[in-house]
């Protein structure tokens, strides 16, 4: 836990949250400024800043909840789909520095777009380029 953690205030019952889930390893919680109505957080339990700070019973924990929730908060909200994202890291918009994975209720009228304008406009990447950063990221 870390003291100066909202999310972990949160799990330590410090501070009152909308939990919807939890499990040992994980916890879910209502988004209190929600992109849309059932934005869901799921954490978690152990303070991690970063997804690569995750065991892999960890992500598997915090992964099996988001899995088990998405159809229950479309359900609920009558949603048409959901979008699935985490912002790892300052630099892509994470706010509050503990790993959390938002489930975002989507609606057919809703305006929003998909998740790839989350990074701005789209590089011009050539076929040679991708090739070897594919290569790369397999580690070849």
């Amino acid at each position: 836990m870390s003291d100066d953690c909202v999310f972990c205030s949160i799990i330590a019952g410090d501070i009152p949250g909308r939990i919807v889930a939890e499990t040992d390893d994980a916890i879910a919680f209502l988004d209190t400024n929600p992109m849309a109505p059932g934005h869901t957080l799921v954490v978690p339990r152990a303070h991690r800043g970063r997804l690569a700070e995750l065991s892999a019973a960890e992500s598997g924990a915090v992964f099996e909840l988001v899995h088990e929730l998405a159809p229950r908060i479309e359900a609920a909200v009558d949603a048409d789909a959901h979008t699935i994202g985490v912002n790892d890291g300052p630099e892509a918009g994470r706010e509050v520095p503990h790993v959390h994975v938002h489930v975002i209720p989507r609606f057919a009228d809703d305006g929003g777009g998909p998740i790839h304008v989350a990074a701005g406009s789209r590089p011009d990447v050539s076929d040679d380029e991708l090739d070897a950063l594919a290569d790369e990221i397999a580690g070849e």
